[in-house]
């Protein structure tokens, strides 16, 4: 499955929420219900949510990150994502590199490495369906 960007995307592995949200991915559904159909949604492989401006994604990544995810670190000078990706869906992919999403810019959408594209999730999906 592939989850379709839109705008600015925030994207995480679901498997990574299980193992550093608080809760876990049970307590990230709740704490997100109001959002879903609207700017959140996800397929079984990956956690999406989105802004439509800088300083919104900007904010969102900082809530991240106050929780224990790691954004952008760096390796062998250069800097990449880690335990989340910031994509821009109009413009074709992830803001630095990140190893373990994919992009497909012909259907804009997002999927995780190593998985088949297949379906792709858009915000009609009911946070009810979760993985």
């Amino acid at each position: 499955m592939a989850i379709a960007t839109e705008f600015i995307d925030f994207i995480v592995p679901i498997e990574t929420i299980r193992q550093k949200y608080p809760g876990g991915w049970e307590q990230c559904l709740k704490d997100h219900e109001n959002l879903m159909n609207g700017r959140v949604w996800f397929d079984e492989h990956l956690f999406r949510d989105g802004a439509m401006g800088p300083r919104d994604i900007e904010s969102i990544v900082e809530r991240w990150e106050a929780m224990g995810f790691e954004g952008i670190v760096e390796k062998d000078g250069k800097k990449y994502w880690k335990d989340m990706c910031v994509c821009e869906g109009l413009f074709g992919g992830a803001t630095l590199a990140c190893d373990w999403l994919g992009f497909d810019p012909e259907t804009r959408s997002a999927y995780l490495v190593g998985t088949e594209v297949g379906e792709i999730v858009y915000s009609n999906r009911s946070y009810e369906d979760k993985p």
